[in-house]
């Protein structure tokens, strides 16, 4: 079943980013207190967007995705009018959906300790793609990195590295 404490907390977290999100990339005009603008500091940084906030947007919208899919299929599955069939369809995209999860999450942790890079990893069928947090786009890393990934299937995949500041 679904922890409903969970999805409470997956959904207000998504919308406390999604605001905090609004609000720093509102523009100053906006900001107004008592009819009059407020005025920022300049020689203080506004609020700065952390470059792993990136990750974690992806990794929040990613499962969010997936208890979503996750949701629908427990429905087919629970349902009294889906068929044998579909309740199996439904039983192994779950399986495969989760069977996804722990391989990102091993080839995060795997990328991690052999590179000291923290990333975002999303499978969807035969394509692999990598989202590695670093400023410098190396060639020589993303195919190492390629390689890595490999390491974790038997059959030929499709891996995309993307560099991400």
């Amino acid at each position: 079943m679904v922890n409903k404490k969970g999805v409470w907390f997956l959904t207000l977290f998504s919308l406390i980013l999604v605001l905090s999100v609004y609000y720093i990339t509102m523009p100053p005009e906006l900001l107004i207190t008592n009819g009059k603008v407020k005025k920022e500091d300049d020689s203080k940084p506004a609020a700065k967007v952390e470059e792993s906030s990136i990750l974690v947007a992806l990794r929040v919208e990613s499962d969010e995705e997936m208890e979503a899919e996750i949701g629908s299929l427990k429905k087919i599955i629970s349902s009294a009018d889906s068929t044998v069939e579909e309740k199996n369809k439904a039983f192994e995209k779950i399986k495969e959906l989760n069977s996804n999860r722990s391989g990102e999450e091993a080839i995060e942790s795997k990328i991690e300790s052999n590179y000291k890079l923290k990333s975002f990893v999303k499978i969807e069928g035969n394509n692999i793609e990598v989202i590695v947090q670093k400023e410098e786009h190396d060639n020589n890393l993303a195919n190492d990195i390629m390689r890595t990934v490999q390491e974790e299937f038997d059959t030929s995949k499709n891996i995309t590295i993307k560099f991400q500041k």
